[in-house]
């Protein structure tokens, strides 16, 4: 039932990136059953391309029954020495994310961190 949906897009973690370094993220749109849905961020090292952060995401949320679209990429840089995160960049394939949501999402998973964003950079 719809109750269900609910708790399985309430379980996805709304920010998952990599501990420390320089990494391409995506801002991604998750939907459950009806009209719920979430923006979550996730960004990795491994990612070659932001389409890889995607795809692996959308598979993942897909044995759970959800969905997901891209809003955007862009790359962050985690320095976590400093407590500091910046975003910034866009992504070739989905454009640029709206990085003010993605710092607003990552405040809440980190607040004692400095969180900045610039629309400029690659």
């Amino acid at each position: 039932g719809g109750g269900m949906a609910g708790a399985e897009l309430a379980g996805v973690p709304a920010v998952r990136i990599d501990g420390d370094g320089v990494f391409k993220y995506v801002l991604l749109r998750v939907r459950g059953a009806g009209a719920t849905h979430k923006d979550v961020v996730r960004g990795h090292g491994w990612a070659e391309y932001h389409a890889d952060l995607f795809e692996r995401t959308a598979e993942e949320l897909a044995r759970h029954g959800l969905s997901c679209e891209c809003l955007g990429g862009g790359r962050l840089a985690h320095r976590p020495e400093e407590r500091k995160i910046h975003v910034y960049g866009y992504s070739v394939g989905f454009g640029r994310a709206d990085h003010a949501v993605t710092t607003e999402k990552l405040k809440a998973e980190y607040p004692d961190y400095e969180i900045t964003w610039a629309d400029e950079g690659y």
